[in-house]
């Protein structure tokens, strides 16, 4: 970073004295002179960038402007690390493309094995993929994401995640499980932001279902089972969507997209000790430096 700062700085002690010279043409004037301009914003942005990167204590972090996908902030955004219950995110996707949203499923004792289960959820319910699937994305809850695979055969869910994940690039990203609960689940913030990318742009609706705080369950037995949402991030204006995550070995993990002035920015945090404030932080940096976003 600070060789980058250097070689800027050195760059602009040629430019300036050639750019304003009198011998020069206006027109060619006109060009160094953007070039001046052009090196300048890069600058500030890679001295915006470091500082930020000292605020933020997100291991790893990546910032996008959706608008024209351009990186506006990112610290070890290849680096691979647990990702949690973001992982659920693919579940959904997958769920949604191959799946039959009304088709149902009565829960067993095997499909309720994962620990943070629901008291909602128990044996002989009967559900439907797309209220599992909602379960999943809004209380988080990892027996309604593993009861997803059982619409499957064996394994085939967690393969169909895997491959997804290939088709939409993500090159270091392997899921062990569909709910997160295995450290074996692990990806990076370039990763998970493609795959943001991709949800956002052909299953928008999986982005809606994580706003959701109002789910209640019918059940045949004539109770009305009430899920909340475990996202804190859903009662905000700007948050478009995303999915937190939590294990001791992944610490908090966040993978978003907020509206920021009007613009669509993507978020992906890995192993952060508070990804709220350093959330927050990312949005004052960008709303005060809003050429961030040009």
């Amino acid at each position: 970073m600070k060789q980058k700062i250097l070689i800027l700085f050195f760059c602009f002690s040629l430019l300036f004295p050639t750019a304003l010279s009198a011998n020069i043409p206006s027109e060619s004037r006109e060009q160094k002179i953007q070039t001046i301009r052009e090196k300048i914003s890069e600058l500030r942005t890679l001295i915006l960038s470091y500082y930020l990167q000292q605020e933020i204590n997100a291991d790893s972090f990546l910032v996008v402007n959706l608008s024209d996908d351009s990186v506006i902030f990112k610290k070890n955004e290849e680096n691979k690390y647990p990702i949690a219950s973001i992982t659920k995110l693919m579940t959904s996707l997958i769920a949604t493309e191959n799946l039959d949203p009304n088709e149902e499923i009565i829960l067993t004792g095997e499909m309720l094995v994962p620990y943070g289960h629901s008291p909602c959820l128990f044996i002989g319910a009967r559900v439907t993929a797309q209220d599992l699937l909602i379960i999943s994305l809004t209380q988080s809850t990892n027996d309604a994401s593993h009861s997803l695979t059982y619409f499957m055969e064996d394994g085939e869910f967690v393969a169909l995640m895997n491959k997804k994940a290939q088709e939409i690039g993500m090159k270091s990203t392997f899921f062990y499980d569909a709910h997160g609960l295995s450290t074996i689940n692990k990806s990076t913030s370039s990763d998970l932001i493609l795959l943001l990318q991709y949800i956002y742009k052909n299953q928008p609706e999986i982005l809606n279902i994580t706003k959701n705080n109002d789910f209640w369950l019918p059940d045949h037995t004539g109770r009305l089972l009430k899920f909340k949402n475990v996202n804190t991030f859903h009662e905000e204006s700007w948050f478009i969507g995303g999915k937190t995550g939590y294990l001791p070995e992944a610490r908090q993990t966040f993978l978003t997209i907020l509206d920021i002035d009007g613009s669509k920015v993507a978020i992906s945090l890995l192993y952060s000790q508070n990804r709220r404030e350093d959330t927050l932080k990312i949005i004052e940096w960008i709303k005060n430096n809003p050429t961030l976003l040009n």
